[in-house]
C-alpha cells in the first residue's frame, strides 16, 4: 500500500487521522506469537479467537459460521480492505439465544483484513463482545441486518499495546428494532471508528458511542452517522473522551433526520475532558433535520477536572492521584454504565479503570 491510496487530512471526514503508520504496517511480517492468557469473560455461549484475521480456535461455535459474507464497503478507505473474507452470526425468529458470543482478535505485529456480518430475523437476540489486542494493524468491516423486533447489543474492547484499529459498521436497523453499539479504546493503538447506523423501520432504535482513552501521541477518532429513514425512531449518541500527556480525542457525531421521518427523537452527548494542557479534544456534534415533528438535541464540552473537586477530596486525605483516578472515573462512567449485561459492564470498567491507575 502507497500512501496515495490513502484518504488525506484535507478531507473533512479525515482531518483529524493520523494514517502514517499504516504503509509500514501492511508490508511487516507478523510473528504468530500470542498471549497464554487471553480476555475471556466468565460467560457461557461461543468462542472465537482469530490470530492475524484468521480463525485460530473455536469453543462452541453454535451458530456462528466461516467463510464468505456479504458485508462491502467500496466507498471507504479502509473498510474496502476487509474483503469477503469473515464471519456471520445469522439467528432466525425461532433460534433460542446464543448465549454470550465472545470474538477475540489478535494481531502479532502486521496487518489483517476481516469482514464479519451480523443478521437477526424478526425478534431474534444476540449480544457480542469483541477483544482486540496485539500489536500492528487491525482492520475490520461489520455489516448488521435487524430485522422487526430483533436485539443486537455489540461492545467492543479495543486494547493492545501499539499499532492501529480501525473499524467500520455499516447497519439497518428494522421495525421496532433495537440496536447498541457501545466502544472502549483502552489501550495503547490508536484508533479510526466509522459508523453509518440507519433505522429503516417505524420505532426502531440506535444506541452508539462509548470512550475513548487517550494517552502519550495517540489518537482516537471517532465518526459516527445515524439516519433517522422512518416514523417515530429514536437514537442516542453517548461518547466520553479522556486525553492525557499530547494526545488527542476526537468525535464527529451526525443524526440526519428525513423529510418522512416524523417523530423521530435524537440525543447526542459529546464530553471531553483533558488531563494536560498539552492534549487535544476535538469535538463535532451535528443535526441534519428535514422533518418538523421531531424531538432533537446535542451538546458538547471540554474541560479539566473540577480543582474544587480534586480540594476537597485531598482534604479527606485521598492522595492526588486517586482523587484523579477517581473523578476520571467518575466522569467516563455513564458511557459505560450504559452496557446492558452486568458481567460486560464489569469487564469494561475493569478496563478502563486499569488505563486510570496507569496515569496515577
Amino acid at each position: 500500500m502507497s500512501l496515495l491510496s490513502l484518504p488525506s487530512t484535507r478531507e473533512e471526514a479525515w482531518r483529524w487521522s493520523d494514517l502514517s503508520a499504516l504503509p509500514a504496517l501492511a508490508e511487516a511480517q507478523p510473528s504468530g506469537r500470542v498471549p497464554d492468557t487471553l480476555p475471556w469473560l466468565d460467560c457461557a455461549g461461543p468462542r472465537l479467537l482469530f490470530v492475524d484475521g484468521k480463525l485460530a480456535q473455536a469453543v462452541d461455535q453454535g451458530p456462528i459460521e466461516i467463510g464468505e459474507v456479504e458485508a462491502a464497503a467500496p466507498d471507504h478507505a479502509l473498510a474496502r480492505l476487509a474483503g469477503r473474507s469473515g464471519w456471520r452470526l445469522r439467528l432466525g425468529r425461532d433460534h433460542a439465544p446464543a448465549g454470550l458470543v465472545q470474538i477475540v482478535h489478535a494481531s502479532t505485529g502486521a496487518a489483517d483484513h476481516l469482514a464479519a456480518e451480523i443478521m437477526l430475523d424478526a425478534d431474534a437476540q444476540a449480544s457480542v463482545v469483541e477483544t482486540y489486542i496485539g500489536t500492528g494493524w487491525t482492520n475490520r468491516l461489520a455489516q448488521t441486518r435487524l430485522g422487526k423486533g430483533a436485539r443486537l447489543m455489540l461492545n467492543r474492547r479495543l486494547l493492545g499495546s501499539s499499532g492501529f484499529v480501525s473499524i467500520a459498521d455499516r447497519a439497518d436497523v428494522g421495525e421496532g428494532a433495537s440496536l447498541a453499539l457501545i466502544t472502549l479504546s483502552a489501550g495503547g493503538r490508536d484508533t479510526r471508528l466509522d459508523g453509518e447506523l440507519l433505522l429503516a423501520g417505524d420505532e426502531a432504535f440506535a444506541e452508539a458511542g462509548g470512550t475513548l482513552l487517550a494517552n502519550g501521541t495517540q489518537r482516537h477518532d471517532a465518526n459516527l452517522v445515524i439516519r433517522h429513514d422512518a416514523i417515530g425512531a429514536t437514537s442516542r449518541q453517548v461518547w466520553r473522551s479522556v486525553a492525557d500527556d499530547r494526545a488527542a480525542c476526537s468525535v464527529a457525531a451526525r443524526v440526519e433526520v428525513a423529510r418522512d421521518a416524523q417523530k423521530s427523537d435524537g440525543e447526542q452527548s459529546l464530553k471531553g475532558l483533558l488531563l494536560a494542557r498539552t492534549a487535544t479534544i476535538n469535538a463535532k456534534p451535528e443535526l441534519e433535520i428535514f422533518a418538523d415533528d421531531v424531538k432533537c438535541a446535542h451538546g458538547a464540552t471540554v474541560g479539566e477536572l473540577d480543582r474544587n473537586a480534586l480540594f476537597y477530596l485531598a482534604s479527606r486525605g485521598l492522595p492526588l492521584s486517586e482523587a484523579k483516578a477517581l473523578l476520571t472515573q467518575a466522569f467516563v462512567a455513564d458511557a459505560i454504565e450504559r452496557i446492558g449485561e452486568e458481567q460486560v459492564r464489569d469487564a469494561f470498567r475493569e478496563d478502563a479503570l486499569g488505563w486510570l491507575r496507569g496515569r496515577a
